[in-house]
């Protein structure tokens, strides 16, 4: 049971770290990031919500 709860735990900490696509946060993330490391997902929802 002790294996359960620490398992969910850590996957709540590591998935909340990471900001909301389309935020403020993120958009900046997105441009100090290379553009060749850019997935074609990721450059969609930047188009999308950074430019748009």
């Amino acid at each position: 049971m002790k294996k359960i709860v620490t398992l969910i735990l850590a996957i709540f900490v590591l998935t909340a770290c990471a900001p909301k696509i389309g935020s403020e946060e993120w958009c900046s993330d997105m441009k100090e990031k290379a553009k060749g490391d850019w997935t074609a997902t990721e450059a969609k929802d930047f188009a999308k919500h950074c430019i748009f």
